[in-house]
């Protein structure tokens, strides 16, 4: 059996709560196991250790390796199923990573924006 791919978000983040509870991720996955940012989970510490900004992008944990931000979305979409159109939406902007790249930026943008807004702070602040 795989690992569970890890999927590590801003659990305070409302955009960032309405994606985890939207996506639906193919079973074949192995299992999916959800990590608020702002926990205390030991993955976190790999993430510091690697240098990866959580304010800046979500990471996700796949076969033991670190994908953050665009590379994250790009292999989350590969993962996410068909159904729905929420899925599909997810799947066409994110499956290529050259898109993926284009789009991912400004959503991080209008995330960092909101938190403000709501009077949240940083991850990493």
């Amino acid at each position: 059996m795989s690992e569970p791919v890890r999927v590590v978000y801003d659990g305070e983040c409302p955009f960032c709560r309405a994606y985890i509870r939207m996506v639906r991720l193919r079973e074949a996955t192995g299992g999916v196991e959800l990590v608020d940012a702002r926990s205390d989970h030991p993955v976190l510490e790999r993430i510091a250790a690697a240098g990866l900004n959580l304010d800046t992008g979500m990471v996700v944990e796949l076969d033991g390796q670190l994908l953050h931000g665009d590379q994250a979305m790009t292999a989350l979409a590969g993962m996410t199923t068909r159904s729905g159109a929420f899925n599909r939406l997810v799947r066409g902007l994110f499956r290529r990573p050259g898109l993926a790249k284009v789009v991912y930026p400004p959503m991080v943008a209008g995330r960092n924006l909101t938190l403000r807004l709501l009077g949240r702070k940083p991850i990493n602040g």
